[in-house]
């Protein structure tokens, strides 16, 4: 084991963050369909009582238009498209994840308390039939729900 002062392990924590950082490639975020996360209303409960919190679901990005400037990212052969996605990172720096209209493409909504989630299986929406859908909880609009199981 290598001892060494706290500083000197934060400046080469420090230069490290920044090496990596530098190639650090995030996904675009689309702006041709809003995200606008459904609510879901659920109950986080004590020895000493229940609380309602609000949250939501949000849909898993696979079920999601991925393009640049309109033009499909994925094929129709279900392969990236060479042109705009010769690698991870260019993909990733040129194409974009749309926002999802729950209810018209994917068929999700929420009852009228807003505390359940109604899903259909095939959804026909105006530009292609959808089977299925993958959704989180969330806790807020960027953060997940993390359950906790008594089992």
């Amino acid at each position: 084991m290598i001892m060494m002062p706290l500083s000197t392990m934060a400046k080469r924590s420090t230069s490290l963050l920044g090496v990596l950082g530098s190639v650090v490639v995030a996904q675009q975020a689309g702006t041709r369909q809003p995200e606008v996360h459904p609510d879901l209303w659920m109950q986080e409960c004590t020895a000493s009582g229940c609380e309602r919190k609000k949250g939501g679901v949000v849909l898993d990005a696979n079920w999601r238009w991925v393009n640049k400037d309109g033009q499909n990212c994925y094929t129709n052969d279900n392969t990236w498209n060479p042109a705009f996605c010769s690698d991870p990172a260019t993909c990733a720096q040129s194409c974009s994840i749309e926002g999802a209209d729950y209810v018209s493409s994917y068929g999700v909504t929420t009852n009228s308390d807003k505390d359940g989630v109604n899903l259909k299986f095939v959804t026909r929406g105006p530009y292609s039939t959808n089977y299925g859908s993958r959704l989180y909880v969330t806790d807020s609009d960027d953060t997940y729900k993390m359950f906790k199981l008594k089992n």
